[in-house]
């Protein structure tokens, strides 16, 4: 019996969001972060918060020049994606997720 038939399995999407501390632009980040994937990568997802404000030799580790940043690491290539993602749009063309990717018709 031929497997062939089989849908491919969905990506998984890798992110990555520096802040400092528990800003109200880091926490507009990770609300507008959470919301968008929720609404376009239902369960294909994972998000790492890292603070630089704990551990700021990461932010020169990771060539962060500014705060909020976004990474995705996987699918590769890697994003990057500067500011509190309120542009709901402009966060979907960084990241390249298909705008009806993730809805259901």
């Amino acid at each position: 019996m031929s497997k062939s038939k089989q849908s491919p399995k969905p990506e998984s999407w890798d992110l990555r969001l520096y802040v400092a501390g528990q800003t109200p632009k880091s926490l507009a980040a990770f609300e507008n972060l959470r919301r968008i994937c929720d609404e376009h990568l239902p369960g294909r997802y994972t998000i790492e918060v890292i603070d630089l404000v704990v551990n700021p030799k990461l932010a020169r580790d990771h060539q962060i020049v500014a705060i909020p940043t976004l990474i995705r690491k996987l699918p590769e290539p890697l994003r990057r994606i500067i500011g509190d993602l309120s542009d709901t749009q402009r966060t979907l063309v960084g990241l390249q997720v298909s705008p009806h990717e993730g809805k259901s018709k």
